[in-house]
């Protein structure tokens, strides 16, 4: 028979510890590069821009318009490797507490 306590209490330390794993998403690091490594970015795990380097010889005046697009591919480049990341972070946190369940993703429930 279905014991409704025990999933309760499954679903509580499932809770906790993706609270813990969502803390811990800061702690991850990537890393982008554009422009044969001109342009770097590093972005944590919550997806939010820690670093930033332009190699001084972009930086002219007329050149601006390939340093955005530089930053920007860079950022993107960092973004989409913390993303992975941190949604392989997430699931590994929550390993064995739940059945795997063919198309139940919990990286979209985690907010990563």
């Amino acid at each position: 028979m279905f014991d409704m306590m025990k999933m309760m209490g499954k679903m509580k330390e499932v809770q906790a510890r993706m609270k813990e794993a969502q803390d811990n998403l800061v702690h991850i690091r990537a890393h982008g590069e554009s422009g044969a490594g001109m342009v770097q970015a590093t972005v944590n795990g919550k997806r939010q821009l820690i670093s930033l380097t332009i190699d001084p010889s972009l930086l002219k005046a007329e050149d601006k318009s390939i340093v955005q697009d530089l930053v920007i591919a860079a950022v993107n480049k960092a973004s989409d490797e913390a993303e992975i990341q941190a949604k392989e972070a997430l699931k590994k946190s929550t390993e064995g507490l739940l059945p795997n369940i063919p198309g139940m993703d919990l990286g979209s429930l985690m907010g990563a």
